[in-house]
This record gives structure tokens, C-alpha cells and sequence, in this order.
């Protein structure tokens, strides 16, 4: 019996060594990416004018990185907080399994980043530190960006106000601590410039650096259900209960497949904060993730092409019950 155990314990040893040697080796290789661009990004007001147009109302960086009041319908973000950061999100409000806090993107809080460091971050989901981000930041979409327009959110985020606030770091449970790692794409692809004479592929460019699949399309156990593609039914947790994103694909019946053009602009525009101020929500009451106010100021023009690329989307019959009290 000794022996045995004494053979047992080797074993156990030996495994415990090549575990500890296996983590080791894959935190010094993992994640993978290219070194961030040494390029320098010039600040002209054509681009802070389109970095801001991106950054509030397509690609809706200031959604998760500044303060929402929670109190109106829609969540519109807080004035004197645009980038600070410092949401929390976690197992209960996003299914997310450990805690994570958005970044503080203002000048206080990236102002060590070199702007090719700024770029990774945002296309590759690295940090300067080599820490990989995990995909809640919708670096997969933004990987796509043409350069013009990551150029024109990185001269914007610039020129935002600085503001103190320190968030704290995050942490992930294991195993997902280690598969994040993998996640980050080696390298920055821009798309090329879209044609804008071609609707329906400007709107593929604008529908996948607003992440529309990411909240638009079901998870289960962290996986889109890929056959629901933009079908709804991505589930967010409110106070007061279960928000359900709607089916967004042109099926005629649960989805917008009966939606003119002029309908699907219009839906947004009814949403401007400015000649609709948003009404005032309970804690308990339905709510949405949506960030509709923001969404609301895009050109018709883009709107448009969005529409008219979902109508060439898989239509997927799937009746969404957008909202499961607490009650």
C-alpha cells in the first residue's frame, strides 16, 4: 500500500508540474496579436466631426462607456460622464461568469496609450499590457472598421473631456480566464471604404461595427445560436425582470419583414430625445438595453442601408416575448 501510494504521489506530482508548466507557457504565449502600428493619428475637425457621429450613434462606444440613467426609458447616458467608464457587469446583469467594468476611455484614463496602442485595443482587444478583453467590448465587430473611421474614433476619443475616475480591473472564472486569451484576432483587417451607391452592403458595414448580430441574435451557454442569426431573443436582466432583444429579421410575422423604409427610419426618429424627451421608468417597470436615444440621431441615409441589408438577411420565424416581469 505504501508504494502505491508513494507511486500515486508521483504521478500527482508529475501532473501538477506539467499543469502549472502547460499555464505558464500559454500565458506567455496567448493572446496572440500583431504589435500595435507606431502611426500617429492626425486630428483634423473632419474627423472628430465623424469619430463623434460613430462614437455616439453607429458604433456606440459612449453606450458602455459612460453613465445611463436607468430612471428613463432607454437609458440615456448622463450628462458630464461621456467615457468614464466604470459599469459593472457580471454573472446577474449579463451572464457574464465574473466581473467586469468598462474602461475609462477619456483622456484620464488612455492617456498612456499611444494612438496604434488605441487602435489594438479597439480592433484586436488587447491592451497595452498585452491583456486580452473579453468579447462583451465588441472588438470582432470593430475589427472591421475602415481605417478612416477607427482614426476618426481614436482622434474623437482624444478630444473628450478628462475625467478622473478610477475602475477597477475585472476578473474572469476559470476556464474562461484562459479561453479569453484566444479570442483576440491576430491581426487588424479594415474593410475597405463601402459603396454608398450599393445600400444593402453599406448597411452589412454599418450593422457590423453597431453589433446588431451581438444583441440581436440568441446565446445559450455563451453561444449564438447561429440559426436565430438577428431573430431576437438575446436575454438582458433588469431590476424588474427579462428584456428580450426583438427579431430584426425580415420574416413578415414576429420579425420587421412587413416594415416599409420610411417605418423602420421613422421607429428610430420617434426616439430623438430632443422632440421626444424619454418618459420616466420605474425600477420595476419594462425598460431596454437599446440605446435608442442614441441611435436615433443617425442619418437616414444610414438608416436606410441598414434596412436594406436586414432585408437580405435569412428571414426566422420567432415570436419574441420581449419582456418577463419580476412580478
Amino acid at each position: 500500500m505504501k508504494k502505491f501510494l508513494k507511486i500515486a504521489g508521483y504521478i500527482l506530482g508529475g501532473v501538477i508540474v506539467l499543469v502549472i508548466v502547460f499555464i505558464i507557457y500559454f500565458n506567455s504565449v496567448f493572446p496572440i496579436v500583431d504589435p500595435p502600428s507606431n502611426e500617429k493619428v492626425e486630428i483634423t475637425p473632419a474627423r472628430l466631426e465623424r469619430g463623434k457621429y460613430l462614437a455616439h450613434h453607429v458604433s456606440v462606444c459612449m453606450d458602455c462607456h459612460s453613465t445611463r440613467d436607468w430612471s428613463k426609458f432607454s437609458g440615456p447616458l448622463t450628462p458630464g460622464t461621456l467615457g468614464k467608464g466604470g459599469d459593472k457587469f457580471d454573472e446577474a446583469t449579463a451572464g457574464i461568469p465574473g466581473v467586469l467594468y468598462a474602461r475609462n476611455i477619456t483622456p484620464a484614463g488612455v492617456s498612456r496609450y499611444t494612438d496604434g496602442e488605441l487602435m489594438r485595443v479597439i480592433t484586436n482587444g488587447v491592451t497595452k499590457e498585452g491583456k486580452a478583453l473579453f468579447p462583451l467590448m465588441p472588438y470582432m465587430g470593430y475589427n472591421n472598421l475602415t481605417k478612416e473611421d477607427l482614426s476618426s474614433i481614436v482622434a474623437y476619443i482624444r478630444s473628450l473631456e478628462a475625467i478622473k475616475n478610477d475602475v477597477p480591473d475585472g476578473s474572469l472564472n476559470f476556464p474562461l480566464n484562459l479561453i479569453v486569451k484566444t479570442i483576440p484576432p491576430k491581426s487588424y483587417k479594415p474593410s475597405p471604404e463601402p459603396n454608398r451607391n450599393n445600400p444593402a452592403e453599406y448597411g452589412k458595414y454599418l450593422v457590423t461595427i453597431a453589433g446588431c448580430f451581438d444583441c440581436h441574435t440568441q446565446m445559450v451557454k455563451g453561444n449564438f445560436i447561429m440559426e436565430k442569426a438577428f431573430a431576437g431573443g438575446f436575454e438582458f436582466h433588469f431590476p424588474g425582470g427579462v428584456v428580450r432583444s426583438a427579431n430584426i429579421t425580415p420574416e413578415p410575422i414576429s420579425g420587421i419583414g412587413a416594415w416599409t423604409k420610411d417605418e423602420f427610419i421613422e421607429r428610430f426618429k420617434s426616439m430623438d430625445p430632443e422632440k421626444y424627451p424619454p418618459m420616466e421608468t420605474g425600477m420595476n417597470d419594462f425598460n431596454t438595453a437599446m440605446p435608442w436615444t442614441m441611435y436615433s440621431s443617425m442619418s437616414n441615409e444610414d438608416l436606410g442601408a441598414i434596412y436594406e441589408f436586414l432585408r437580405t438577411v435569412k428571414p426566422v420565424k420567432n415570436a419574441v416575448v420581449k419582456f418577463t416581469s419580476n412580478k
